[in-house]
């Protein structure tokens, strides 16, 4: 089952990224740093998820209108007393089909599984607002993970289409850590 072939063949990009990741949200003092953070997260999902639209569509995935996207993050970033302005301007992996959507929508779904860890690291650094995207689906997530699995399996049945998932997971991870070295160098340029 790709499920299980996908986890295993991203494990170091995926590796990679979160300690890219995990690295910022431990710089976190303040609302602003937090707002800094989730920018990068702002300005690549709703990146990918332009990308992913005219292909991840509700025959393909019924519930996708119900799942947590980027709004979540905007809404977020604007309770820190952020803006969504001057944000990083990542590259997204190309996206041609069906397979290559569901890859990297992969990588922003998963991530919905680490959002619970990072509410409680983040309460630790005195943050007390501003988790509505990394709540996830709440009780509900092991459920929303279930259900996009099953599609990823129903879906990806030719060694093409998995290679081709695979590599697009990978890419997306890759190109999400670039987001991150984007933002923040341009922050001390400043």
């Amino acid at each position: 089952m790709i499920s299980q072939e996908i986890k295993a063949a991203t494990k170091e990009a995926h590796q990679k990224l979160e300690k890219t990741v995990v690295l910022r949200l431990k710089d976190i003092r303040n609302y602003t740093d937090y707002a800094e953070v989730l920018k990068c997260f702002y300005a690549y999902f709703n990146a990918i998820e332009r990308a992913i639209a005219p292909y991840i569509i509700t025959s393909l995935l019924p519930d996708y209108p119900q799942r947590r996207n980027s709004s979540y993050i905007k809404q977020d970033i604007i309770a820190l007393g952020g803006s969504v302005e001057e944000l990083p301007s990542p590259k997204v992996p190309h996206i041609h089909d069906e397979v290559t959507a569901l890859g990297a929508l992969y990588v922003l779904e998963g991530s919905i599984m680490g959002g619970p860890y990072i509410v409680e690291m983040l309460k630790k650094y005195g943050m007390d607002k501003g988790f509505s995207f990394f709540s996830g689906y709440g009780a509900d997530t092991g459920r929303m993970w279930g259900s996009f699995t099953e599609v990823l399996n129903k879906t990806v049945q030719q060694p093409e289409e998995e290679l081709s998932i695979i590599s697009t997971a990978n890419e997306t991870f890759s190109l999400f850590g670039d987001v991150f070295q984007q933002h923040y160098a341009g922050l001390s340029n400043a």
